[in-house]
């Protein structure tokens, strides 16, 4: 892709938008801003480590002056995402959880380039890249308004941000499906009463005072997934 202003491509899969934008991702100056779902999105192994590599660092080898990532609370639902996290801003980068969930990634560099993550298909996932000023400008100031109202992440951290383990999420699949308790408890092996009280649980772990609140409350903090 020829770095000019008014430009707009598509390409489909990781290894193009990778090999495609790799001057771009090592020429950042100024600002490296990202939102996704999780750290998980892209489909193609190595894939988001390539790509924080390229952003990371400039042709010269010296650090972006600021790196922002705004993410769903999905993001933190496991240890290895959390502790990757706390690097990533004790290296002085400026991470937030959105309160809502996140559809797709989104990248702007140096305020001159959007690229926008489409949905996966049987070619791999649709790309768009652009220059032109008044799409970039766009997607700069939907991410800037969506950054004002994120928690920064140790904030959110503080906030002891519920943690299920995979019995919890196991339960809280069953829930979302709609099947009857006594379904649901034969399907996933255990009694009726040893069921019942794992639903308990898990609506104290939410914080929820009924099954539907409970899965409301596990939508805003991305634990569907």
């Amino acid at each position: 892709m020829r770095d000019v202003v008014t430009e707009i491509v598509t390409i489909r899969g990781d290894l193009e938008l990778l090999t495609r934008t790799a001057h771009l991702l090592s020429s950042v100056r100024e600002e490296f801003v990202c939102a996704a779902r999780d750290l998980d999105t892209w489909s193609r192994p190595g894939a988001r480590q390539a790509m924080a590599a390229r952003a990371g660092h400039t042709q010269q080898g010296q650090q972006v002056h600021q790196v922002r990532k705004l993410l769903s609370p999905a993001a933190l639902a496991d240890e290895h995402s959390r502790a990757h996290l706390r690097e990533l801003v004790d290296q002085g980068g400026l991470v937030r959880i959105a309160s809502a969930p996140l559809p797709h990634e989104t990248i702007v560099i140096d305020r001159r380039l959007a690229i926008l993550a489409g949905l996966d298909g049987p070619g791999g996932r649709e790309y768009t890249l652009t220059t032109a000023p008044t799409l970039v400008g766009g997607v700069y100031a939907l991410f800037d308004a969506a950054w004002e109202t994120a928690t920064d992440l140790k904030a959110f951290l503080r906030g002891e941000q519920p943690r299920l383990d995979a019995a919890g999420r196991t339960v809280l699949r069953a829930l979302g499906s709609g099947a009857t308790d006594e379904k649901a408890a034969r399907e996933l092996g255990m009694s009726l009463r040893t069921y019942r009280r794992r639903v308990a649980e898990l609506l104290t772990t939410l914080d929820a005072d009924s099954r539907f609140q409970a899965g409301i409350r596990a939508g805003e903090l991305g634990l569907n997934g």
